[in-house]
């Protein structure tokens, strides 16, 4: 095999893998909220979740990329393991589209008119419709036709290859040559991260003569285990429910490829008459696509009724990860490849974010205990951690283009995590000042301060957008009874100030502690209408300046708590106005 030779196939290859990429990240890209639909409503049985896997796979042309995701929507708490199970069962199902499209097609079609016009179209798209989704379909129309480019390539490499060198004469020695064609369908699907282009290689290769129809047999199953170290690779730093995922889809290709190796005589001549009793022109690749589906029912047949023992014994695998309260449970770096979901992961872990802090101003406002005390550092350092992979996440599945009406999402759920980071930084300083504050001897300081942080604690509660009857008009309400409730209490600390009921440090502490309440009201209020917004955008792609949202009523109500100069304000920072943009907010990692 002469130099030229080798770099024509290297050139098929490459095109052939180009291809598969553009196809698949294009389909991503513009199949968008209808993925998401896919998800939510095709997988709620296991034959719903088989028949997504499917239709998923054979469109996006790539088991490898719908395994990611699948993995990454575990990973994200989009779908349950046994949904996934259905998902993974269908998805290997689904990638014998590929086999059948280069058996069918591949060998019968002038591919190079039938690839040109596709890469033409494709790129037409991609011109005319840059930062709409059509781009990206045309991103895939190119795809597809670079695909078919590469096939044509590696066509006529196989065939001049199979005039200098024959692989069929490595085929004699029984078990240790079919091990030998096994190992290196592994070795390619490895080495490319695809089993579809391994097995267009195979097909190609059968197909021009170059192996005989048994060794593409076990290349095919070759190609199967191999598809295996995508999954593998998905779970890196994944949560434990992904880890499960992956060992589902790992266990579904090990045990078929092991049954359809002890049965490869019996496979091979149920291959030969279901291609007479489905009258299809016979040929080495028509007879491994129909392999190589074979391989994949028979999986499907041993593994569907298995089902729900596989979701119970993997349940009890993988399971210490989940104790760190501090680590993401929702982002997964597969899924910010696809803008959509990448928002609604954003959104799952917010609510993460959002149900920790919220718990710590309940507990430093009704000041129960000592230990809900001691927490709230540790409480903070979690949600640190989480904003700042909240803003990395948000970063990655920013990176290139996406349409403007999802684009609008990152930041607006940037802001919500911000908010959220200044909560738990007031919690704390709450509680540092509680630690040194006596109770007020004065029985209405002390039954008013009560009463204060009985009102704060029920704003707080309507201000959690992920309660079931949540509403920004109640808020709005709650809010302006606080500011009414907030200005008459500081009006009393000063009196009493004033009147030595209260001595002047703990009157200035109990200002300061007043101003530390405030402002978790304050953020806790923004991060509800934020949070609100991005949902919004997430069911209709609605922009983050929509009159819809332009409610200034609750900011006003929050800005009448910061009317008056206090001590509080002179004796440590001056206060910002609640209503006026974030920039006077600290910024959070």
């Amino acid at each position: 095999m002469n130099l030229s030779l080798t770099l024509t196939f290297l050139g098929g290859v490459g095109l052939f893998l180009l291809g598969m990429r553009l196809m698949t990240d294009g389909l991503k890209v513009a199949a968008g909220d209808a993925l998401r639909e896919i998800l939510a409503r095709g997988t709620a049985t296991t034959p719903r979740g088989i028949l997504s896997g499917i239709g998923i796979t054979a469109v996006v042309q790539s088991s490898s990329a719908v395994i990611f995701a699948t993995v990454g929507f575990v990973n994200a708490g989009l779908l349950t393991l046994f949904q996934a199970i259905g998902v993974i069962i269908g998805s290997n199902i689904g990638t014998t589209a590929t086999s059948w499209l280069v058996a069918l097609v591949g060998f019968k079609v002038d591919l190079q008119a039938l690839a040109l016009p596709a890469v033409a179209i494709g790129m037409l798209l991609r011109v005319t419709g840059r930062g709409k989704r059509r781009a990206y379909l045309g991103d895939a129309l190119t795809g597809f036709g670079i695909f078919f480019l590469g096939l044509d390539v590696l066509k006529t490499a196989f065939g001049d290859f199979g005039q200098g060198f024959d692989l069929a004469e490595h085929t004699g020695n029984g078990i240790l040559s079919l091990l030998m064609f096994v190992a290196i369908g592994v070795v390619m699907t490895v080495v490319m991260n695809s089993s579809s282009a391994s097995l267009a290689l195979t097909l190609t290769a059968a197909g021009t003569g170059v192996i005989p129809l048994t060794a593409g047999a076990a290349m095919v199953i070759g190609a199967n285990v191999g598809t295996t170290s995508t999954a593998l690779f998905a779970v890196i730093g994944a949560t434990s429910a992904a880890k499960r995922a992956a060992v589902a889809h790992v266990l579904f290709n090990v045990v078929v490829g092991v049954v359809a190796f002890v049965g490869l005589p019996v496979l091979l001549w149920l291959v030969a008459h279901a291609a007479i009793l489905l009258r299809l022109e016979p040929g080495p690749a028509t007879s491994l696509a129909i392999f190589h589906t074979a391989t994949k029912l028979l999986g499907m047949a041993i593994f569907w009724p298995l089902t729900h023992r596989l979701v119970a014994l993997l349940e009890q695998r993988f399971r210490t990860a989940e104790e760190d309260e501090g680590r993401p449970r929702h982002l997964d770096r597969h899924i910010a490849s696809t803008p959509d979901l990448a928002l609604d992961a954003l959104d799952m872990e917010l609510k993460r974010i959002g149900e920790i802090a919220r718990r710590g101003a309940r507990d430093v406002i009704s000041m129960e205990g000592s230990a809900a005390i001691d927490r709230l550092h540790r409480d903070r350092e979690i949600v640190d951690r989480l904003i700042l992979a909240t803003a990395e996440f948000s970063n990655r599945a920013q990176y290139g283009e996406m349409p403007a009406s999802i684009a609008e999402g990152f930041p607006i759920a940037m802001r919500v995590s911000r908010y959220y980071g200044d909560v738990v930084e007031h919690v704390e300083q709450i509680a540092k000042l509680e630690a040194t504050l006596p109770t007020p001897v004065d029985p209405s300081l002390q039954e008013a301060l009560t009463e204060f942080r009985r009102e704060t604690a029920h704003v707080l509660s309507l201000a959690d957008p992920d309660v079931e009857d949540f509403g920004m008009k109640p808020l709005k309400r709650a809010i302006k009874d606080f500011a009414d409730d907030y200005q008459a209490l500081k009006t009393l600390l000063l009196r009493a100030g004033a009147d030595d009921r209260l001595p002047v440090r703990q009157m200035v502490a109990r200002l300061d502690e007043l101003s530390h309440v405030r402002r978790i009201v304050d953020q806790a209020y923004k991060a509800a209408k934020y949070t609100r917004r991005l949902r919004k955008q997430i069911r209709h792609g609605e922009a983050a300046g929509s009159a819809e949202f332009d409610d200034t009523y609750g900011d006003d109500a929050v800005m009448r708590m910061t009317d008056a100069p206090t001590p509080a304000s002179r004796s440590n920072e001056p206060e910002p106005d609640a209503s006026s943009d974030d920039r006077k907010t600290p910024a959070r990692p």
